[in-house]
């Protein structure tokens, strides 16, 4: 009989966050015909936010050898963000064209043949981290879609996974399989943070109260956003709790999700110890940070957040 190897401690201040870091192609202020390059991708956007904050996030992603990729790979080591556990190949980097409106965002995707859905397998890492967060494009986008489901399983057995699904609809997606995808991962998860929007389109016959009802009563930590309507978790059969969207002059919306996932992960980490089963108390003032971070970024351009003050 040998002795077995010790898995290594958990990080409880690190985040393993896995998937797309890609080009966003947004409109320039003053000139809606034309569009400016600027870094993003929501899991990366999640990492940078998560650096910004203090964190110390690891991110597993494709990257390419064109210039988009320079500037992406500029954008998240600038932050501060560890990229020794993404990978490098000779594609080009994915692109979102983005349509800003009334009621949101809109994209055209650029995702075939491109280095960013090139995932390395990490699923032996996903112990050391405090938290692995997936979601976005790459949950749904081959090849990636196989490795994010591989880690979130091994993340779900070995620490605490936490789930954006992001839903996103193009021509290139097939929707039948890619919300079957996301289902899938949000039912491993112990945290899920959706929009309104996203538990709609998951779950069409339910209202998204219900749903989150129904996967908080899982024994899940989930909240959903509602834009300028403020946000909502649910945390087992305790009463929901709100707060609402913090007021400010909108300059920007692409982001914001990103931004209030990262408050979460910041607020979860670093106040409760990873632990998803949260008081009414704790459940409040992690939605009003995560709230305040979002706010960041709406009242200016560009996705990376700052702390809310006094927190």
């Amino acid at each position: 009989m040998t002795d077995s190897v010790p898995s290594p401690a958990a990080d409880p201040g690190s985040v393993l966050v896995l998937g797309e870091a890609l080009v966003d192609l947004v409109p320039t202020e003053g000139d809606a015909g034309v569009r400016a390059a600027q870094p993003g991708g929501a899991p990366a956007n999640v990492a940078v936010g998560l650096a910004r904050l203090g964190g110390r996030p690891s991110f597993v992603g494709g990257l390419g050898d064109d210039a988009f990729a320079e500037s992406v790979e500029a954008w998240l080591t600038g932050a501060g963000v560890d990229l020794s556990l993404s990978a490098r190949c000779s594609l080009p980097t994915a692109l979102a064209v983005a349509d800003p409106g009334e009621h949101g965002n809109t994209y055209r995707f650029h995702l075939r043949d491109t280095a960013t859905f090139e995932l390395p397998d990490r699923t032996a890492e996903a112990a050391r981290f405090g938290a692995v967060y997936v979601g976005g494009l790459a949950a749904v986008v081959a090849p990636a879609a196989g490795v994010v489901a591989a880690t979130a399983r091994a993340a779900a057995g070995a620490g605490l996974l936490v789930v954006d699904p992001n839903v996103r609809e193009d021509r290139t997606l097939d929707p039948v399989r890619s919300l079957g995808s996301l289902r899938e991962l949000c039912s491993l998860a112990r945290v899920v943070k959706a929009s309104d929007e996203d538990l709609a389109r998951l779950w069409p016959d339910a209202a998204p109260e219900a749903s989150c009802r129904a996967l908080a009563g899982d024994g899940r930590l989930v909240v959903m956003t509602r834009g300028p309507k403020g946000a909502t978790a649910y945390v087992h059969d305790a009463l929901a709790v709100s707060v609402p969207a913090l007021p400010v002059r909108v300059v920007n919306t692409i982001g914001a999700g990103d931004a209030f996932m990262a408050g979460m992960l910041t607020w979860l980490g670093a106040e409760a110890g990873w632990d998803p089963a949260l008081s009414a108390g704790q459940t409040k003032a992690m939605l009003e940070y995560a709230a305040g971070t979002a706010a960041s970024v709406c009242a200016r351009a560009g996705t990376e957040p700052t702390a809310p003050p006094g927190v």
